[in-house]
């Protein structure tokens, strides 16, 4: 069987990037016992890293590279904010020093109310500055590695990934499903 769309895919793999002193390091590991496993075709993964898979078989080796272009784009020096401190205050009025802290990665609502991650980077007296570009982020990534699994998706698996709420609409917006009495509209 080959790699091709509806194929649930495992891989074990090693990705590199390009460090300030232009040596790879590994920046991620999928070993064998723990492999990344994906259903081929469905948008889970990087559009160029399911082409250069595309075809490969069970047993196959792989190795390529993606370019910062077609994986997370350039890092964009706009993405850093320094913004108010207490934007981070929690329900007390106190500011949220168990989860912004600096390196960590947390949640942020966009003015449109869609949710974004961001990095907190620095933390002033009366500031808090976050970088909201993806860590990898103008770096081009290489991938090394193994097609250790492949089988056919089944219907169950395949409606679970198209719509993993059921009611076909939210995918994640719970506001936007209203009644489909769903998990999603519990967590609001």
């Amino acid at each position: 069987m080959k790699i091709a769309n509806e194929k649930v895919v495992s891989l074990k793999y090693k990705m590199y990037v390009t460090n300030e002193d232009g040596k790879e390091e590994l920046w991620e590991e999928t070993p064998e016992k723990h492999p990344l496993t994906y259903c081929h075709g469905e948008k889970m993964m990087l559009q160029k890293f399911e082409e250069a898979l595309e075809g490969l078989e069970e047993g196959q080796s792989f190795d390529f590279t993606i370019a910062y272009q077609d994986a997370y784009g350039d890092y964009d020096e706009k993405g850093v904010l320094t913004l108010d401190k207490k934007l981070f205050y929690n329900g007390d009025g106190e500011f949220d020093s168990e989860r912004v802290v600096e390196g960590n990665i947390i949640p942020m609502n966009t003015q449109d109310g869609q949710i974004v991650n961001a990095q907190v980077v620095e933390i002033g007296a009366d500031t808090v500055t976050i970088d909201l570009n993806h860590p990898l982020a103008g770096e081009d990534l290489h991938f090394v590695g193994e097609v250790i699994s492949i089988r056919e998706a089944d219907a169950k698996e395949l409606e679970a990934i198209r719509s993993p709420h059921k009611c076909g609409r939210c995918h994640g917006n719970c506001g936007d499903c209203g009644d489909c009495g769903n998990e999603c509209n519990k967590t609001k």
